[in-house]
């Protein structure tokens, strides 16, 4: 069982969580985007304790307040790039609000993320790998979400990618304010973040009784 005693970030606050394998983090990730909850304690987001939530409003608090990474990507295989970013809106009026003209915001997105208006109508598994990396953080940047988690998305990545995935990803959510809580097993990412946590130090992990 993992027990977190005490979690922060604040509004616009970059922060790495650093953790070997086997340390809780997919747990801590999975509990701070609903997708589990807590045997006790309080997962509080935007002033919303998560956790008193019904399965549906957790799903539609999720979907208009944090946007995630997936190490994987997790993108729709044979969706074009726009259906994969435009997917969180369907299930997020206020995002897409926030999200203004959708088509117009893919396209910006995409610009900003170094893709070119040409993919825009490719489906996914045509793209590249660093493609489809850009269009995962689109995906999670659209309709600025409070928070944006990420689950170890430089992991496949040699030196220079990541460099050029975090100058990506930090112009985006600096530009809205945006929280960013990051995952990885990699102290080298450290400098770039506003505060480095380890899971070690946050948190304990239980043993059930035998």
């Amino acid at each position: 069982m993992l027990a977190v005693p005490d979690l922060t970030v604040a509004k616009g606050e970059a922060v790495l969580l650093l953790g070997e394998s086997g340390s809780g983090k997919s747990t801590l990730l999975s509990l701070i985007c609903g997708t589990i909850l807590p045997d006790r304690g309080a997962v509080n987001i935007a002033g919303t304790d998560i956790s008193e939530l019904s399965g549906g409003a957790r799903d539609r608090f999720r979907a208009e307040q944090i946007g995630v990474i997936f190490q994987q990507f997790n993108l729709l295989p044979f969706g074009s790039v726009a259906d994969n970013i435009l997917l969180p809106l369907r299930f997020a009026p206020e995002r897409r609000k926030r999200a203004g003209h959708a088509a117009t915001e893919v396209v910006r997105l995409c610009a900003a993320l170094g893709l070119p208006s040409s993919v825009v109508g490719v489906r996914a598994n045509a793209l590249s790998v660093g493609q489809q990396q850009r269009v995962a953080v689109a995906r999670a940047l659209i309709g600025q979400p409070p928070l944006i988690v990420a689950d170890e998305p430089t992991s496949a990545l040699d030196a220079n990618s990541q460099a050029a995935f975090l100058d990506l990803l930090f112009a985006q959510t600096e530009a809205h304010k945006t929280s960013l809580l990051m995952v990885s097993h990699d102290p080298r990412l450290g400098e770039r973040f506003d505060r480095i946590l380890r899971m070690e130090d946050i948190a304990q992990i239980e043993r059930a009784a035998a």
